[in-house]
């Protein structure tokens, strides 16, 4: 009689394989219900950040309800944004004059109004508002999130020129993004002031000579290596420099320096030197040519006639010199026979 062997699993086992089996059906699952973003090759973007710049994209459809909405809960951010140049973006005086100056001034109002729209020129309210960076109001918030793209895709839709140089910058290859500095709401610094923001990365700043002497002369980070030209008071364009290369240049320096740089004055006082001489004709140059010529031959004359002079003052003080010379040599030849013939007369005088 054979006996049959039946194959059983002991108690722990049971509970590893079903524990193991659960764990891959839920793997399928949500492999399933989860959509895949890929990274465009061509964006230049690493498909990390490209999952989080998809995750956040602003809301565009809805209705826009205003900021004034928005304090309702968030009070606090509202007063901190209510006194930014975000919220005067529209009423500015500077903007006011420009605007009503440029014959396309509705194309201003992407970025200085909230709600624009290009089809017929309206816009829903003044100013950046809180919509302008998070979309247009969902009905189901709080509980559906309204998030912005954390990084300088959002805001290089109105500030291109600032994020133009800051591309150029050492803060866009390190991946410093404007938020790190920026608070987007009091659009302030994130910290006390410039220097506190700044040595948050670059310790110790002091350690250099050019950094230790402008520090101690009171100067902060941002006075030059933000320089920008503020002879421009009507930045109106977005043409001015806002100083995010971060990079010192020379008009850095001319600014405290102008006596010991050599500015850009003196290139053109050096410009109008040529361009007067440009305007001489042929004659008065062939003339000036003459003058200094005969001037160079004079000096040569003169220098010729100095040599011979000198030659002929140098021989006499030589003679002169040489027979005063002889003569103190002869008398000390003839003093010193003289001491001789005495003393051989006295010795002369004593033998007798």
């Amino acid at each position: 009689m054979v006996k049959s062997h039946q194959f059983s699993l002991p108690r722990g086992g049971v509970a590893f394989v079903v524990a193991f089996s659960l764990c891959v059906f839920l793997g399928v699952v949500l492999s399933l219900t989860q959509p895949v973003v890929a990274a465009p090759r061509s964006s230049g973007v690493h498909p990390e950040e490209f999952a989080i710049q998809a995750a956040v994209q602003v809301t565009t459809t809805g209705e826009y309800r205003g900021p004034e909405l928005c304090s309702g809960c968030h009070a606090d951010i509202h007063t901190e944004w209510s006194t930014t140049l975000h919220a005067k973006a529209f009423s500015s005086p500077i903007f006011q004059k420009a605007w009503t100056q440029d014959p396309n001034k509705n194309t201003c109002l992407q970025c200085h109004s909230t709600g624009y729209n290009s089809a017929d020129g309206t816009y829903k309210f003044e100013g950046v508002t809180c919509e302008s960076c998070h979309g247009v109001y969902q009905p189901a918030h709080p509980q559906v999130k309204m998030p912005i793209t954390p990084d300088a895709t959002l805001c290089t839709t109105c500030h291109k020129s600032t994020t133009d140089e800051w591309r150029a910058s050492q803060h866009a290859e390190a991946g410093i993004q404007c938020e790190a500095c920026h608070n987007p709401h009091s659009q302030k610094p994130k910290a006390e002031n410039v220097n506190a923001l700044c040595t948050n990365c670059h310790k110790d700043p002091g350690a250099t000579f050019t950094h230790g002497t402008h520090s101690t002369a009171g100067l902060q980070c941002s006075n030059c290596h933000m320089y920008t030209d503020q002879g421009n008071s009507s930045p109106i364009g977005g043409l001015l420099s806002t100083g995010h290369t971060f990079a010192v240049g020379s008009d850095t320096c001319i600014g405290c320096h102008k006596d010991t740089v050599h500015t850009r004055d003196k290139i053109l006082e050096l410009t109008g030197e040529v361009s007067e001489l440009k305007d001489l004709d042929k004659e008065t140059l062939q003339q000036k040519a003459q003058e200094q010529q005969q001037e160079i031959a004079g000096l040569k004359a003169d220098g010729e006639t100095r040599l011979y002079v000198g030659l002929a003052q140098g021989a006499i003080v030589g003679l002169a010199v040489g027979a005063v010379a002889a003569w103190i040599v002869g008398r000390r030849i003839k003093i010193v026979e003289v001491t001789d013939d005495a003393s051989e007369t006295s010795e002369g005088k004593k033998e007798q």
